[in-house]
């Protein structure tokens, strides 16, 4: 990893020299991933917008003896980076598309620095919310009982927020079928868990990076980012939040490891006057109240070993059992951060086809 850490010095550098913004620098690299959409023999593609909202619709081409099953899938990057079109990304919706015989829409929501919260949110809101309707539905032929929201790391916030909107959207009158999250972040608040201390410096997404995802999600402001990097943005008043991401309480013994759990220590109300992003549900799907998780569907999550972001997947897993949500928990023992992205060329590798074939075998049982 010895170049992705030089490529990570010269970004910061960068950055504090005001020379170019950390995720303008990322957005190149990744821009460098992009595939024009490209149709073959199994699989129709094209970019197009639901709801004002860039999409990349994979439509199967096999004959099916019934509607089909549909994916709305949101992918990862931090709310800052990514999109549709990236090679790993095209090649998994491909895949789905192909082997589910199912509609996959790819969502291209609009990201930070430029836009902040909301505004990722309701982008893939009012993706979900057109796709669901029986004409659009009926005229991509599916199911209206076999519709499920999927994402990775910050897709995976998002399909999160998504299902738990919807149940709470008068307007919609279709179900989700299922919502698989694939090493979701989920909260803010507690960015100090076992899972962040374990694994503060490991490659792909390192603690502080993921602060400044976080941070960048809701605001530029700098005072943010710093309050979140000590742990110490969220104001007293909102201290009855916690209990929704209260590590010692919500999760098994095997994951505390020894870690003793210490009491947030409470920041100035300024932040959370300002950027009240970071304590909303729609932001922090582990926020919501047990009324707003009850109702949901069947729920995949995959969690990774060395991942920052362990903690999130297994604390919602423990919250939605509790309400009597089915819930397959997948835990990757072996795998870091990112794993399921890493099917393609020179980076192919076997954790992240093992973990590819689990989530749409998954899909392929319970959609």
């Amino acid at each position: 990893h010895g170049l992705f850490a030089a490529c990570l010095f010269y970004l910061v550098v960068m950055d504090q020299l005001g020379l170019m913004h950390y995720m303008e620098v990322l957005t190149l690299i990744t821009a460098a991933e992009y595939v024009a959409p490209t149709s073959d023999e199994n699989v129709t593609v094209m970019d197009t917008e639901f709801s004002n909202v860039a999409v990349r619709l994979y439509l199967p081409r096999r004959v099916s003896d019934g509607p089909r099953r549909a994916v709305l899938f949101f992918h990862g990057g931090g709310w800052c980076l990514g999109q549709a079109g990236m090679k790993s990304y095209d090649q998994l919706s491909r895949w789905t598309s192909n082997l589910l015989n199912a509609v996959v829409v790819s969502v291209n929501y609009r990201l930070a620095p430029k836009y902040h919260f909301p505004t990722q949110f309701e982008d893939v809101y009012s993706v979900t919310k057109f796709f669901l309707q029986s004409s659009v539905l009926s005229q991509y032929g599916v199911d209206p009982d076999r519709v499920c929201v999927a994402g990775d790391s910050a897709g995976g916030n998002l399909a999160a927020a998504v299902a738990q909107q919807l149940l709470a959207d008068a307007e919609v009158k279709t179900k989700l079928r299922a919502q698989a999250l694939i090493y979701p972040a989920l909260q803010p608040l507690d960015l100090n868990l076992p899972s962040y201390q374990e694994n503060a410096n490991k490659p792909i997404l390192s603690k502080s990076l993921m602060v400044r995802f976080w941070s960048e999600y809701f605001t530029s402001d700098s005072s943010l980012r710093e309050a979140m990097a000590l742990n110490r943005h969220v104001p007293v008043e909102y201290s009855h939040l916690f209990q929704f991401v209260n590590w010692s309480a919500l999760l098994p013994a095997e994951l505390k490891k020894g870690h003793a759990y210490t009491s947030p220590t409470f920041g100035s109300p300024e932040l959370a006057h300002k950027y009240p992003g970071f304590l909303d549900p729609r932001a922090a799907p582990l926020l919501g109240s047990d009324e707003r998780l009850r109702g949901l569907p069947p729920t995949y999550v995959l969690t990774c070993q060395h991942d920052v972001l362990w903690d999130d997947g297994a604390m919602y897993v423990g919250r939605l059992r509790a309400l009597g949500v089915p819930v397959t928990h997948q835990h990757a023992a072996d795998a870091f951060h990112g794993a399921m992205t890493f099917v393609l060329g020179p980076a192919k590798l076997a954790v992240g086809q093992r973990l590819l074939s689990s989530y749409i075998e998954w899909l392929n049982e319970n959609l």
